[in-house]
Formats: structure tokens, sequence, C-alpha cells
């Protein structure tokens, strides 16, 4: 859609995109969906960060594609998909930007999770090993 504003990052609105250097664990339903020592770290304005997680390291088998689309001015079209646990499913749990704009092109490939949407994010402290 041509109508939809390109923004870039800048001093009134920083973004980052730096390796986590953590270890970053998804559970949902009470099982991890999510395993990885190669998140990146997205750090947008004052929100809070977001880990993006490399796609490979997510149980694909309990992704379910949806229609849900959003826009981003910063990052670009974000897809969404909902996380099918056993008999739970949980709708719109983890999105996308499968061509993210170019200042946050390092996120490609990758999925960020709602946290008040599973059950938890976990990040671990390089050397802690749970």
């Amino acid at each position: 859609m041509a109508d939809k504003p390109i923004l870039q990052p800048g001093p009134d609105h920083p973004i980052t995109v730096t390796p986590s250097g953590s270890r970053v664990v998804v559970t949902v339903a009470g099982k991890v969906i999510a395993d990885t020592r190669n998140a990146l770290t997205l750090q947008e304005a004052s929100y809070p960060a977001v880990q993006y997680v490399p796609l490979s390291d997510v149980d694909e088998s309990v992704l379910r594609r949806t229609a849900t689309e959003t826009y981003c001015p910063y990052k670009g079209d974000a897809s969404y998909y909902s996380v099918a646990v056993d008999d739970d499913t949980v709708v719109d749990a983890v999105w996308e930007y499968q061509n993210p704009y170019p200042p946050v092109a390092a996120i490609k490939g990758h999925v960020a999770f709602y946290p008040d949407r599973v059950d938890a994010i976990d990040v671990e402290a390089d050397g802690d090993r749970s």
C-alpha cells in the first residue's frame, strides 16, 4: 500500500538491534517452544526491549499462520502466528517482519512473542545453565 508512512530511526525515536548474548527460552502451555542462544534484542525508543528469536530455533510444528497483519512505520509489515500446544491455542502470540525495513533488517528470519500471551520468555544471563 503506497500510503503507508516510512519513518527512519533517529534521536527522537532510536532503534537498535544487537545480539542478546543470552539464552532465551519461551514456553507456552508448559512446553518449551523456543530455545536459542542466537536471539537479537530490539530496543525501540522507550519501549521494553523485545527478544527476536531465529525462526529456526522455534518449534514450527506449533505455529499456525493467521490472517492478522499490522504495520509499523519503522519496521514494516508484521504477520502473525497463533501457537497450538495440545488443546491450547494462543491466538496471535507471535509476530514477524518477513521483509523488515533496512534499519532493522537483522530481524528478518526472526520472530517475537507477546509476553502476556505466553507462559514465559526467560532470558538467562550468559553463563547461566538451566
